[in-house]
């Protein structure tokens, strides 16, 4: 049986849907099936971060209304040929959703791929609990800001409350510089608040919105950027190799490293 691993947060906006995204991708690059699914019905946006818009057929809540099968509703990826799209309605709003039968279904696509990513909307109201109903663990995303991370500890409680206890933290947009001038939570910080361990920090990266203003996803088009590398990183350590969390410190100018707390 495959794993079922939700995306989610507290707050608007973290980067959920590119985390989904490329830590799928990087999954498959490790050669494991895997579909991506975007919980987020009546907006969607998973689609158009992997570049899938125009491939689109079919939606998961044509699925639940048996308009067709799963494995219609499958969009393959363009570069990946084990990573599938599971795309969101953009007619329907989330109190549409039948949460037994997206259980339903992601315990089919479980039978048959390694893999299933939910990408949660934000807040905590029915489009969470369709998200998190069929989940058996957990990727949090938060960026290093107090109500990002506020918000955050909200949610890990609802989760645990669910019986999911396999949580993970990804901190994403993470910026030494702006650390080092108390200008955003440190690492340490954010750990502390949230009780929970760190699965990847993702730094701020420019490549991210060029790649996603593309139509492409950046582990597959810009490999070599520094949050490409983390995406991997992420990926492997769920796969559960034992690869420690290393910070860069920001370099400046003449690629000399700035020390904590200096400008």
């Amino acid at each position: 049986m495959g794993r079922t691993i939700v995306v989610t947060a507290g707050k608007g906006g973290v980067g959920k849907t590119t985390v989904t995204a490329n830590v799928g991708a990087m999954l498959a690059k490790l050669g494991k099936s895997t579909v991506v699914m975007d919980m987020d019905i009546g907006l969607r946006n998973l689609d158009v971060v992997m570049g899938l818009e125009n491939r689109v057929v079919y939606n998961i809540m044509d699925v639940i209304e048996n308009h067709c099968k799963i494995q219609q509703a499958l969009v393959r990826d363009k570069h990946l040929e084990n990573l599938f799209l599971l795309p969101a309605s953009q007619i329907h709003n989330k109190e549409d959703v039948d949460i037994d039968k997206v259980v339903d279904i992601v315990n089919s696509l479980e039978g048959n791929f390694d893999y299933v990513l939910l990408d949660s909307p934000a807040g905590i109201e029915k489009g969470f609990e369709s998200s998190v109903s069929p989940a058996k663990e957990a990727l949090i995303v938060v960026t290093p800001d107090v109500s990002s991370v506020r918000d955050a500890d909200r949610v890990v409680g609802i989760i645990e409350s669910k019986g999911i206890f396999s949580i993970s933290l990804v901190i994403n947009r993470y910026d030494l510089n702006l650390v080092n001038k108390n200008k955003m939570l440190n690492f340490e910080s954010i750990i502390d608040i949230l009780g929970i361990d760190a699965i990847g920090v993702i730094p701020e990266d420019k490549s991210v919105i060029e790649t996603t203003n593309r139509g492409e996803i950046l582990v597959n088009y810009m490999p070599g950027s520094p949050a490409a590398k983390e995406f991997s990183l992420i990926a492997r350590r769920i796969e559960g190799e034992t690869i420690p969390i290393k910070i860069e410190e920001p370099r400046n100018f003449f690629g000399q490293i700035f020390k904590r707390g200096m400008q």
